[in-house]
């Protein structure tokens, strides 16, 4: 029998079920079995034993982009405009975001995720104004700022980056989205995104943050160009910063979303990531990723029935309800869902549906 065979996933899963941390070499086969049946039976029995089995949380906020200027050509994004773009590029007046936060908490909304471009022209003073401005106005959490735009800041200000996010952190920020990590190995990125942050760079900004005391979520967004050994290269640097200092809440998974950027020609349609692929990788996600509560299911790339599926694959979140999203949907991708969509989902396993705020407190059992 093959190393990668039934009987290699049947150890690996055993070891894992058995309270035995896997290697990076187990969580490769389990990938390459191609074994999903087996693979997310115990990806969800590992779920159930980390969170209560009863439950599926979600969030309601808003995905803010305040601006879509940016310098950093990555070549997987259909959403930025290049500084100079009179016609399509756009700073979000204060009075525009003010509303947007007034119509995400009328809706139960409790958070305001907060991403955007790098913009030349965006120092530290305008998110502290920004920032102190809502806070002054507004009870909302704001999640805000991925490690590639706090790194922006700090260049931009010549401030180095705890300086920056102690900055940021006193002026309203209370955690960092996980955006921008894509694949954390440099091979990779040097093919999608050459100007962007280098793995160690998002690393060291997730280090400092959670050092600070501001907690944050990881992602992986794969299914171009990377090998499976290096997602789970990716998964290993997850792990290992999450050994160090326990600030990851969360880690979410999605695919390539290929419509409108240059990336979707270096990527064959028969490459792409299928629904399998998406459940299959989480699951192994929530295997390795030992030391992360809560791995969210994505259904704003993948829809709301795989959303729903992913629920059996490891996941115990659903995510944002995501009053507004601009990246994705700019990529060709557009996925609609409210409360009610989602409280149908959850009941529909069996399940009692939890809206939780960002920090994975109760706000309110369905």
């Amino acid at each position: 029998m093959s190393a990668n065979g039934h009987g290699r996933v049947g150890d690996v899963l055993a070891r894992a079920l058995a309270g035995e941390r896997i290697g990076e070499a187990d969580a490769l086969a389990l990938l390459e079995s191609r074994d999903l049946v087996r693979v997310g039976r115990a990806a969800n029995e590992l779920r159930n034993r980390r969170v209560d089995p009863q439950r599926v949380t979600f969030i309601v906020d808003r995905n803010v982009n305040y601006t879509n200027v940016c310098h950093t050509d990555c070549d997987f994004c259909a959403f930025y405009r290049r500084p100079g773009d009179r016609r399509e590029g756009y700073l979000l007046p204060k009075a525009v975001i003010f509303k947007k936060i007034e119509e995400t908490l009328a809706l139960g909304g409790t958070a305001l995720l907060m991403q955007g471009g790098h913009h030349p022209d965006l120092g530290i003073e305008y998110y502290e104004d920004l920032f102190r401005s809502i806070k002054d106005r507004y009870r909302i959490h704001l999640h805000a700022l991925s490690p590639p735009e706090i790194q922006h800041v700090s260049r931009r200000s010549k401030l180095s980056i705890p300086a920056t996010l102690t900055r940021l952190r006193d002026a309203g920020l209370d955690s960092v989205p996980g955006g921008g990590a894509e694949i954390l190995v440099d091979r990779v990125r040097d093919l999608i995104a050459p100007k962007k942050t280098k793995s160690a760079e998002w690393l060291g900004v997730m280090r400092e943050a959670h050092r600070l005391g501001i907690s944050s979520t990881a992602t992986m967004m794969y299914g171009h160009v990377e090998t499976l050994p290096e997602r789970v290269e990716h998964m290993r640097r997850i792990r290992e910063l999450q050994d160090e200092t326990h600030g990851f809440r969360a880690f979410i998974s999605w695919t390539f979303q290929a419509d409108g950027n240059r990336l979707a020609d270096r990527v064959p349609e028969d490459a792409r990531p299928t629904s399998f692929d998406y459940l299959l990788t989480q699951a192994v996600s929530r295997i390795y990723l030992d030391n992360v509560d809560h791995i969210q299911s994505s259904w704003v790339t993948q829809g709301m029935k795989v959303g729903q599926v992913a629920l059996g694959f490891g996941a115990d979140d659903m995510g944002s309800v995501m009053i507004e999203e601009n990246v994705v949907s700019a990529a060709g991708t557009t996925y609609r869902a409210t409360a009610d969509d989602f409280v149908r989902a959850i009941r529909a396993l069996g399940k009692v549906p939890v809206q939780r705020d960002t920090l994975y407190r109760d706000v309110r059992v369905w």
